[in-house]
């Protein structure tokens, strides 16, 4: 599907060259990066920006199901789940595979509990998780069984996406269960999980396991039929829009932040998630997952829900991983040539263009790199603590040796450890 890469590297001469790839092998120890054909491909244009085009070539498929739509008064809607999982395996006889991100066990623990409502302290929540995972994850396997499918639950957290040891281990175990036909329902591990591991939500869980995964495309059922100009449980007249070419600030500010009384996402947690996926080169849709039939038309490309169109290059898995996985550790500033070489023309970052560094630092630390503006423009893992950096920062790189005692790279940070955003 996509074209193994061409390595260019901006050194000048073979010594550099060798200290680049001694770098690269440094930040594998550090952070564990084992590379596989997949993490080596280059950003490569995207097959379609339409609907009909992506489902027609679309292989693998991730189904976000939100706990509005998967709960009701009395516990766990498994009319819908049965349902949905009917559909799934409509889509799956045609040679899609299809990965599940299931909201809904804390729900189903409130329910089951008796609670009025969704706790606020963190331990009643983790303990109605406890209670809840056990009645989804059986709900869904029955409901899948009914058409001989068979379903496996994976429990992930923050921290087994951004280690990239254990990155690369859950994208094994996953394909590994699509190689032997099993359909991966993966829900985020709220019975251990804590603010610094915390994915945030069953949103960022959906958009990082469809980067993580390489899908084609990522289905987010919800209670509302898609995206609004404005909140229609507000404004009678707010107009769904079909589709969203760029999401700007006023559209983040109209999808409010309003969570619903069951879940922790509302509609903004979905445009940010859309968002970091269309900087991927991945489209998402967010539709009503209580209408009938709701997958089926969305895969045989009816105009429901909201289809944000992707980007027009899309990442690979690595720098995916790079992106939008890791914690940054600091900033590094650059100026407006900086940015032009590193946003337009693909360049590793030079000592020449760096105007600032914020925060302290080590050498192969994940670092934000920023535009004059102040707006992040990538990440990357750098060639130099931030103390080595602010001395040859302004400077060519053939200075750098005077000014440190020796010159291992040419780059602060080199173009293969640099994702743009």
């Amino acid at each position: 599907m996509f074209n193994k890469s061409d390595r260019v590297f901006s050194m000048n001469d073979d010594t550099n060259k060798t200290a680049q790839m001694h770098n690269n092998n440094y930040i594998d120890q550090t952070f564990q990066m084992n590379h596989n054909s997949s993490d080596n491909r280059d950003s490569v244009p995207t097959t379609g920006n339409d609907r009909a085009s992506i489902f027609k070539h679309a292989k693998r498929v991730v189904v976000k199901i939100g706990s509005g739509v998967l709960t009701r008064n009395h516990g766990l809607n498994t009319d819908v789940i049965n349902e949905t999982s009917h559909q799934i395996d409509l889509l799956r006889q045609n040679g899609t595979q299809v990965i599940i991100i299931s909201s809904g066990a804390i729900a189903s623990g409130v329910k089951k509990i008796g609670l009025e409502r969704r706790p606020d302290g963190i331990p009643a929540r983790q303990a109605a998780a406890a209670v809840g995972q056990a009645g989804l994850i059986l709900a869904w396997e029955n409901a899948f069984s009914r058409s001989g499918n068979k379903v496996a639950q994976l429990l992930l957290t923050k921290d087994d996406l951004s280690h990239r040891k254990r990155y690369l281990n859950a994208r094994n175990t996953l394909n590994q269960l699509l190689a032997w036909n099993i359909i991966p329902i993966i829900n985020e591990n709220d019975t251990v999980v804590f603010e610094e591991i915390k994915l945030g939500d069953n949103d960022n869980l959906a958009a990082m396991i469809t980067l993580l995964m390489d899908a084609d495309i990522l289905i987010n059922l919800t209670d509302i039929d898609g995206l609004y100009d404005k909140d229609p449980r507000i404004h009678p007249d707010a107009v769904l829009l079909s589709s969203v070419h760029s999401i700007t600030s006023e559209m983040e500010d109209a999808a409010g932040g309003i969570p619903g009384n069951l879940g922790t996402g509302g509609m903004l947690s979905k445009v940010r998630a859309a968002k970091k996926l269309s900087k991927a080169g991945i489209p998402m849709i967010v539709a009503g997952g209580l209408n009938p039939d709701i997958i089926t038309d969305i895969v045989s490309g009816k105009e429901k829900g909201t289809f944000f169109v992707p980007g027009k290059k899309r990442l690979n898995s690595r720098k995916c991983w790079i992106a939008f996985n890791l914690k940054s550790e600091g900033s590094i500033m650059v100026d407006k040539g900086a940015e032009d070489a590193l946003v337009k023309k693909g360049k590793s970052l030079l000592p020449i263009g760096i105007t600032n560094v914020i925060d302290d630092f080590g050498m192969g630390a994940s670092v934000d790199i920023c535009s004059a503006k102040g707006t992040v423009i990538g990440r990357g893992f750098v060639n130099y603590s931030s103390s080595d950096i602010r001395k040859i920062m302004g400077l060519k790189s053939d200075k750098i040796g005077q000014v440190l005692g020796s010159k291992p790279f040419d780059d602060v940070i080199h173009r293969d450890n640099l994702a743009i955003t």
